[in-house]
């Protein structure tokens, strides 16, 4: 039966209606229940060696769209739907967003699920399944408020396993309960997404935004991802999912062995744990435990697990490579010490520095140094992430294990990130060159053929005005703010971090603020827009926020200013508005301090769409600056070797930088002036400006000239539209090498080895 008749009959068995005369929600559950089954049928994919990528977070995005790409039905689909009179885009929208992420490093896991399964390989995500998430953001006086993100409801795509694994903690146990996400390969079979829950979640206990009481386990234990951890039972509570998250995963791998039959001695030739980041790093002591309880000795289980896991590196900065105290160990998972004491004990034989020991002389326990001792492969994720790593952060350990150290640089989907989210240009990209970019990315290098081609570069402007109509109509029904979709539109959209220096932006738009306010009207109109989320208990991230959103309403107020300049801060940045902006964006914000962002994807992702770059050589960055060229991108700032010097030297001071230049001062200073303080909270104003003049930690100061002056080259290269289409259409066909399915092939090939 096709599908259109399914989705016809379903209607009818569920509802007693037609298609035409149902409603958009009863549309969608019948639709859910049609694709649900559709892949039920599909076939798991099998093989004898199967990796396992364990992260503490996966950002899935709605997966309707995903799903009805990957099973090649979108197209009908949509058609059933129009000939009833129905959106198949509005009927998407009903769907609510797994709350299972956060920012990049859950964002890649989901693209590397779905490569994995494209490209055929066995492979399962292993992670917990948070009811309320991160957190919905909320802003209120311009200010971030949190609140819970509740998802699952009666019609989610999780599937009940009955299957369940006991979890000992010191002082009690917990059931686990499991459910399963089934994650498509474009055109293809399926792999596993296995989510871990407790019967006992209560989301009851949760009051006044998103507060909690952290020390009821029992009841806490998957509500929220990454909760706040500013206090001792925040971090305990990490512990527990961790521990709760890596125990179950390790049982079921272990479970599934046995019943193949094969040898616990003979783990690590059928699987492959890649833990990614340090937030799953206890699988490694956890896996040792349960081999010696299945009657293996210490010195095995450790060599076993060793040939067992690999290790991604997500970070530069010291402060995101978890350590945790000996004491919490010793109260959440004391049967953990004896291993992680022998462990050290391992290490130390090796190297007797303490700069590698996993326990240090203050009884800490550094995670990721147990990942690169004992696993088989250390991974960063762009080219100059890892070379920083290899050369400065984890030196020593390179020293000690040089061939454990390998590149991935990251890549995007673009089934989501051009196939779902840009029907346009995709439809355009097809009537060029065909569909083979869509399963080799690499294709797209044909669209270099029309780079001179006045009416496909027209056609490119065409299709960016649309999406930059969509987005406005987008923004308005959810913000009720009206965008001029003629303006550029400048984005800056992920995690609200010092080091991403969404503060550096807003000195620029101070600075286009006031040359307005003098007379000194812009080259065009420009919108700036941010979404981001920052931790709840990052204050010095929700004062940027504040300033932000400060700044959109001075702007908004003032008739001067308002028709050249623009400020909008999205509330809620998610994935499913990611989907609205990234197509539309004019110019693409990556513009973290060289040295310290690891990679970026959405980097990756404005590129593949038709953004041009502006940004510093950083991460990923480096890598789009070497595929487009000079002319095709915005590169400033200071370089990777300037900054790490700068650090090591101690030689940074943001009030020498002031002082010599008093325009500068000028845009710092109208952070707490009159105008500001008039609608703003001043501790929050006066925090954010206290720690910018005399901290800086990140060095917006340094680079903050050099910004303005190239985004104002960029904006006045934007008018000359035949060359600005040329930037693009180059970008658009230089993205085939970011994408996740170049990235998994290569883990595959140098770590995994499947297949």
């Amino acid at each position: 039966m096709d599908v259109k008749t399914l989705i016809e009959e379903r209607v009818q068995t569920l509802f007693n209606l037609s298609l035409k005369d149902c409603s958009d929600e009863q549309a969608y559950v019948a639709l859910l229940s049609v694709v649900k089954e559709l892949l039920e049928d599909k076939k798991t994919i099998e093989g004898d060696r199967k990796v396992y990528y364990f992260s503490a977070e996966f950002l899935i995005g709605k997966l309707m769209s995903n799903n009805l790409i990957n099973l090649g039905i979108r197209k009908e689909v949509k058609e059933l739907f129009e000939a009833n009179g129905k959106s198949l885009a509005e009927i998407e929208e009903i769907e609510a967003e797994p709350s299972l992420g956060n920012g990049g490093l859950g964002r890649l896991a989901a693209c590397f699920l779905d490569s994995i399964a494209t490209l055929d390989l066995p492979g399962d995500g292993v992670g917990l399944n948070y009811h309320l998430g991160l957190f919905k953001q909320v802003f209120d006086h311009n200010k971030q408020c949190e609140t819970p993100n509740p998802w699952i409801d009666d019609h989610s795509w999780l599937i009940p396993t009955n299957k369940h694994y006991t979890v000992d903690f010191k002082d009690f146990s917990l059931k686990s309960e499991l459910y399963d996400l089934d994650v498509l390969g474009y055109k293809g079979n399926k792999n596993k997404l296995h989510l871990f829950d407790i019967v006992s979640v209560d989301e009851h206990i949760v009051h006044d935004g998103i507060q909690f009481d952290k020390s009821n386990i029992l009841k806490n234990l998957t509500l929220f991802l990454y909760p706040d951890d500013s206090d001792e039972d925040g971090r305990k509570l990490r512990i527990y999912q961790q521990y709760f998250m890596v125990s179950n995963g390790a049982q079921m791998i272990l479970e599934d062995i046995k019943k193949r039959g094969i040898s616990l001695t003979e783990l690590d030739k059928h699987v492959c744990i890649q833990i990614n980041d340090t937030h799953p790093s206890m699988v490694i002591p956890e896996l040792i435990r349960l081999l010696m309880q299945e009657g293996l000795t210490m010195k095995q289980a450790i060599d076993i697990t060793s040939k067992t896991c690999a290790y991604t590196n997500h970070t530069i900065l010291a402060e995101a490579l978890e350590k945790w105290p000996m004491y919490y160990l010793e109260e959440i998972v004391p049967q953990l010490i004896p291993i992680i004491e022998a462990l050290d004990a391992v290490a130390s034989e090796r190297c007797a520095d303490e700069k590698v020991a996993i326990i240090d002389s203050n009884k800490t326990v550094h995670m990721a140094h147990m990942d690169i001792h004992f696993g088989f492969s250390i991974n960063g994720v762009a080219a100059i992430h890892t070379d920083i790593l290899k050369d400065t952060e984890l030196h020593d350990f390179y020293k000690l294990y040089p061939t454990h150290f390998n590149n991935k640089t990251n890549g995007v989907t673009f089934r989501r990130w051009l196939l779902s989210c840009n029907e346009e240009l995709t439809a355009f990209i097809d009537k060029l060159i065909g569909e083979g970019y869509k399963e080799d990315a690499n294709k797209l290098e044909e669209l270099q053929k029309f780079v001179d081609d006045d009416a496909v570069l027209e056609e490119l402007l065409a299709i960016k005005q649309t999406k930059k109509e969509q987005l406005a109509h987008v923004i308005e029904a959810k913000e009720g703010i009206k965008l001029n979709p003629s303006s550029i539109f400048d984005v800056q959209v992920k995690r609200l971090h010092e080091y991403k220096r969404q503060q550096m932006n807003v000195l620029y738009i101070i600075y286009q603020y006031l040359q307005i306010k003098a007379g000194n009207k812009p080259a065009h109109p420009i919108t700036c827009i941010f979404g981001a989320k920052a931790a709840p208990a990052y204050i010095l991230a929700k004062d940027i926020i504040h300033t932000i959103l400060c700044l959109q309403q001075i702007i908004d107020n003032d008739p001067e200013v308002s028709p050249y300049l623009k400020v909008v801060m999205v509330e809620n940045y998610n994935v499913t508005y990611a989907e609205s902006i990234i197509p539309a964006a004019d110019f693409s914000e990556q513009i973290s301090l060289a040295s310290k962002e690891a990679s970026g994807t959405s980097n990756m992702k404005f590129m593949l769409n038709g953004a041009v770059t502006l940004g510093t050589d950083d991460g990923a960055n480096v890598e789009i600056h070497e595929f487009v060229g000079d002319d095709n991108i915005y590169i400033f700032g200071a370089k990777a070797d300037t900054v790490i010097a700068h650090y090591q030297n101690g030689d940074y001071h943001p009030q020498d930088v002031l002082a010599n230049d008093p325009e500068l001062r000028k845009l710092v200073d109208f952070i707490v002036s009159d105008e500001m303080k008039a609608i703003g909270d001043q501790e929050c104003l006066y925090r954010l400006y206290n720690d910018m003049t005399n901290k800086d930690w990140f060095m917006a100061l340094l680079d903050a000239r050099d910004y303005i002056q190239t985004k104002e080259q960029a904006i006045a290269d934007f008018n000359d539209r035949k060359a600005w289409a040329k930037k693009m259409l180059i970008n658009i066909s230089k993205a085939g090498f970011f994408s996740s399915d170049r990235t998994i092939a290569q883990y595959n090939e140098d770590i995994w080895k499947l297949k």
